[in-house]
């Protein structure tokens, strides 16, 4: 008996039924806005990370020599695939470039909840915009697909901030800061202790008293004062762009959802701008259930023309807690329209009727076990099949099928020529 691979999952018909409904909302909001599809590869370059990423990213990869020598890995994340895509045709796209994909992700990491070897991730980019609109609409289109899940205000809440806020602060702070690290720090605020958060930014170069004032900073409510204590032209403009944005997102439906919170900083190290991060307002999903941000230098580090960029990834194992949390998952409807039930030597009429109902879009079953007619109407119950037609020896002699409601258990026969007839979806209560 072979045993399933830690971090890999099965998804069983009912499983899947509910990670189904979620993609398709998913996926159905980003087209409503623009967003096109795209499909990208399982396999790239190790270097391609090891670029980005240092060389100890190859420890969280699935990476091996290919039969042509190649070092390969297992895709682990979109985002330098995407920016590859964009350098390779980058003056044949109209700009904006709106993309989104849903596929899984592989990383060699611990398995715990909601954290799997094997993920899978909606992505979604706007690329050639530097514009705050463009930070808004992303903004706009997870509070749409969130909603359109079933979720509400009161369950999710966007925390915002702005990564030249944070290092222009930094700057002021302390002269010799590496604020790369002092941002991971930020980002690690609320999963560690106090002790330990401090001795990261003492190790990031700020003096205890400076890191005591830089965490004051973050907690403030007014924009104006951290300005004012900069007196920078890179905080001033960090925090109009940050204004700018959320007065976009107020136009766009998604202010609500937004909460200013410096200490959201996005660890990533390639977020240039507005970051924001996705959160239980309960409080009950401990971490972040996805995030995202702005990256306008990302195509120019992969060899491509500087082009603004901003996006988002959404992990569905994390989302999926939130859901469940909020009792809000779209269950989806994946029961039997119809059951088709064929006794005796009757399958050319009972194949034209199934055929006509699925031309309908309709989700329609037929027997596959040469079953009897008990056994086919047991069968037709368990999947939850609406309505049964019985395409019978002794109905056809009549020139007739019969049509059950399964829910009430009432049936009725009808002319086997006309039906389904014009109808889009005929049932007993039409026919009877």
């Amino acid at each position: 008996m072979y045993e399933r691979i830690k971090g890999f999952r099965d998804f069983y018909p009912e499983e899947m039924r509910s990670r189904r409904a979620v993609i398709d909302g998913l996926e159905e909001a980003a087209r409503r806005y623009g967003f096109r599809e795209i499909g990208t590869p399982a396999l790239e370059r190790t270097e391609m990370y090891v670029e980005k990423s240092g060389e100890e990213i190859t420890d969280e990869l699935y990476h091996f020599t290919d039969q042509g020598g190649r070092e390969v890995a297992m895709t682990p994340e979109l985002t330098p695939t995407v920016a590859r895509m964009v350098v390779a045709k980058q003056q044949e796209l109209s700009k904006p470039i709106k993309w989104f994909s849903t596929r899984p992700f592989w990383r060699y990491e611990q398995v715990q909840q909601g954290r799997f070897r094997e993920f899978y991730q909606t992505n979604v980019d706007v690329f050639g915009s530097s514009e705050p609109e463009a930070d808004a609409e992303v903004l706009a289109y997870c509070a749409d697909a969130l909603t359109g899940l079933g979720l509400t205000g009161e369950d999710f809440e966007f925390r915002v901030s702005h990564r030249d806020i944070l290092g222009g602060l930094l700057d002021a702070v302390g002269d010799e800061v590496d604020t790369r690290e002092a941002i991971r720090a930020v980002d690690k605020r609320e999963k560690i202790e106090d002790g330990e958060y401090y001795g990261l930014l003492t190790d990031a170069g700020l003096t205890g008293s400076q890191a005591e004032q830089f965490d004051s900073l973050l907690s403030t409510d007014d924009l104006g004062e951290l300005v004012e204590f900069a007196g920078t032209d890179r905080v001033q403009s960090a925090v109009e762009n940050l204004e700018n944005v959320l007065a976009a997102a107020e136009d766009f439906g998604a202010r609500e959802h937004c909460t200013i919170s410096l200490e959201t900083a996005r660890g990533l190290d390639y977020y240039t701008g507005v970051v924001f991060e996705c959160f239980d307002s309960a409080g009950e999903v401990s971490r972040s259930v996805f995030g995202g941000g702005r990256y306008d230098d990302l195509i120019e580090g992969f060899g491509g023309q500087p082009t603004p960029a901003v996006g988002f990834a959404v992990g569905h194992e994390t989302l999926s807690l939130l859901l469940e949390r909020a009792e809000a998952r779209s269950a989806g409807t994946f029961g039997t329209d119809y059951y088709v039930l064929s006794v005796g030597e009757t399958r050319p009429v009972a194949a034209r009727i199934a055929r006509e109902l699925r031309e309908r879009g309709h989700r329609v079953e037929t027997d596959l076990a040469d079953r009897s007619f008990g056994a086919q109407m047991n069968y037709a119950d368990s999947i939850g099949a609406e309505t049964v037609v019985i395409v019978g020896e002794r109905d056809l002699e009549s020139g007739e099928v019969t049509v059950k409601d399964m829910y009430s258990g009432d049936q009725t026969t009808t002319p086997v020529e006309s039906f389904p007839g014009e109808s889009e979806r005929p049932t007993y209560d039409d026919l009877a």
